[in-house]
């Protein structure tokens, strides 16, 4: 597959407005286990994307589909680790810690059709003077006896151990370019090289622990 630069206009992706919002969560993106920046270092780290829907806050993107819900999204490191990101935003959200057992192996696909409560904020953009971006500050459960609206969105979940290459094409192409970074989208596309890799990894490991054993004094 091709990632194409062409001189096409690209469309402008409709900014959430800031401040405090219902929202239903609809899309549940598996990026898979990619590189990562933090503090400098490069990291290998699994992450899963998130996206909500505002149902009260709708435009008309096409005049073919009417008004829609403006959508804000979110990537975590896909972790339930106790001092984890997602394990922290998932108790907020719920408004209750999760159990040693539950956080053992939680599906995150549960949450889609889940609504909750979002606080927005605009931030600047890094090196873009004068454009910002919609970031998620906060989430929290409804408020006792409200009701949401109904979703709008279908709901999607993306799963790479269970790859739909129907579901694969229909992404934004940053994020299929994100999906085609990981270790888990290369041992699908190429599974070869990615078991090479694999036997590589573990010979070098084998390696290293041998030099260990006979740096040993005794």
């Amino acid at each position: 597959m091709a990632i194409t630069a062409t001189t096409k206009a690209q469309a402008e992706r409709t900014l959430a407005p800031a401040g405090t919002f219902v929202a239903r969560c609809y899309k549940m993106i598996h990026i898979g286990t990619i590189q990562d920046e933090f503090n400098g270092e490069s990291r290998w780290v699994e992450k899963v994307l998130i996206e909500w829907e505002l149902p009260t806050e709708t435009r008309i993107f096409s005049q073919e589909k009417g008004e829609q819900p403006i959508s804000v999204s979110k990537e975590f490191a896909l972790s339930m680790h106790p001092k984890s990101t997602l394990r922290a935003f998932l108790t907020s959200w719920r408004g209750k810690g999760f159990t040693d057992d539950e956080a053992v192996a939680f599906d995150v696909s549960k949450l889609v059709g889940v609504p909750c409560q979002l606080s927005i904020v605009h931030e600047p953009r890094k090196n873009q003077p004068g454009e910002y971006f919609a970031k998620i500050s906060s989430v929290s459960a409804l408020m006792k006896g409200f009701k949401a609206p109904e979703q709008i969105n279908p709901s999607f979940v993306f799963e790479l151990d269970a790859f739909n290459q129907a579901k694969f094409d229909s992404l934004p192409d940053w994020i299929k370019a994100k999906i085609m970074t990981s270790k888990e989208y290369q041992a699908i596309k190429s599974p070869q090289i990615a078991h090479q890799e694999s036997v590589k990894q573990a010979v070098d490991s084998w390696v290293d622990t041998e030099e260990e054993e006979d740096s040993l004094p005794f």
